[in-house]
């Protein structure tokens, strides 16, 4: 858990399969924000190495899933992904295979394809700062029997977190905030993916300073 990649691969061979990665190729658009305001779905993982190129990877979880078959019994490795900019963007994705690397290799590129934009502010009353170094709002995520609530910290505060949570909090850009957790939070992937929910929802609810834009 927590081991780094590093960024992903660059795009010097990449050919576009689709009307946006072309876009994209052609610098028609140019940033992760103009894809989301037109509506595009990503579907190459290369658009965002090309629109994030500072994209840092994490392995959040590995484990082994055993499969009854009519051969016998079949093992693969699943592994759980999260890449993240510091600053404010955040994906998280699975991959399974009969090798570790691959696995991990499919699931940092399902983590681009499900990359989103996190809002950042400073929502605690103990603070007002005006900086972008918590959530604006607090925010709940779920998956599963799994829910994690996010809530806005003072400057200064850290992450009130575990080591799962800090790690995704940290390569969104959240420096200071507190978490809470309910269900079988032992399930790394079901809170992760909770965990990113929760996030996504700071960018998805819309907010009366939205209202004047």
């Amino acid at each position: 858990m927590g081991e780094s990649l590093g960024g992903g691969k660059g795009s010097e061979e990449w050919v576009p399969r689709t009307r946006l990665g072309k876009m994209v190729l052609e610098g028609k658009i140019s940033s992760l924000e103009e894809i989301f305001a037109n509506g595009f779905k990503i579907s190459e993982p290369q658009i965002v190495n090309m629109l994030v190129p500072n994209l840092e990877e994490e392995v959040i979880n590995i484990s082994l899933v055993q499969k009854q078959t009519d051969a016998g019994e079949k093992s693969r490795f699943k592994a759980i992904v999260a890449v993240g900019n510091r600053d404010g963007y955040l994906g998280i994705g699975s991959g399974k295979a009969s090798q570790v690397r691959t696995a991990i290799e499919k699931a940092a590129n399902e983590a681009r394809l499900n990359i989103t934009i996190i809002r950042r502010g400073c929502g605690s009353w103990e603070c007002g700062c005006g900086q972008p170094h918590s959530l604006p709002f607090e925010v709940t995520g779920k998956c599963g029997a799994v829910r994690v609530k996010i809530l806005p910290g003072p400057r200064g505060l850290g992450l009130v977190a575990g080591e799962v949570a800090k790690v995704i909090l940290r390569l969104a850009g959240i420096r200071d905030c507190w978490t809470r957790s309910y269900g079988p939070t032992r399930t790394v992937p079901s809170f992760a993916y909770a965990l990113f929910d929760a996030l996504k929802k700071t960018y998805e609810i819309v907010t009366p300073l939205d209202w004047v834009r």
